[in-house]
């Protein structure tokens, strides 16, 4: 019997401190009325913020195991994020986790673009010990909401990640091609 999985999103933003209604969270709130995916908003605005936030729903949530999806919304390039007008490697990202993401999907909304080479990946991978790696390869003017809203809705019926995609492709092609939706496990 499958168990709700919950989402975990951290958005990065220019202020932390300043609280804002963002496109990013209105998408999650309707989300939750629409198709009751249970999720969790952080916003952050440098690396500190992005630990602190992953650490306290891991050390702080008796439900963390619950969050299989953690769901990153930020720019940055083809291997690594941007927070405060910093980039961080995924490596450098995967060594602050090391071992704490076990079983999590990490996916990445197509504010920037996920390229990795398979090495890069699989280090991430076994490093943080996360599930798989999920995002677009490349960005446009239309937001992946639509299509992470379907992948979150799939990995709700699916256990296999590579199920979740087979049925994505299915039900929407052109979008994923169009957004080159990737999977790295």
């Amino acid at each position: 019997m499958n168990r709700d999985k919950f989402i975990f999103c951290l958005e990065g933003v220019f202020d932390a401190d300043k609280e804002e209604q963002t496109e990013v969270l209105r998408h999650l709130e309707k989300m939750v009325f629409d198709q009751k995916l249970t999720s969790i908003y952080k916003a952050c605005d440098s690396i500190e913020g992005l630990e602190e936030s992953l650490t306290a729903l891991l050390y702080d949530d008796t439900n963390f195991s619950a969050y299989e999806i953690i769901y990153l919304v930020m720019p940055g390039e083809a291997n690594s994020i941007c927070l405060n007008d910093y980039l961080y490697s995924l490596e450098e990202i995967a060594e602050l986790f090391e071992g704490k993401l076990k079983g999590k999907i990490i996916h990445f909304a197509n504010t920037k673009i996920v390229d990795l080479e398979e090495e890069e990946a699989q280090y991430f991978l076994d490093i943080t010990g996360a599930r798989a790696i999920s995002g677009y390869g490349a960005t446009s003017s239309k937001k992946s909401f639509g299509l992470d809203k379907v992948f979150f809705e799939l990995c709700q019926k699916e256990d296999e990640v590579t199920d979740v995609v087979e049925a994505l492709f299915e039900k929407h092609y052109a979008l994923c091609q169009l957004l080159d939706f990737r999977l790295y496990y």
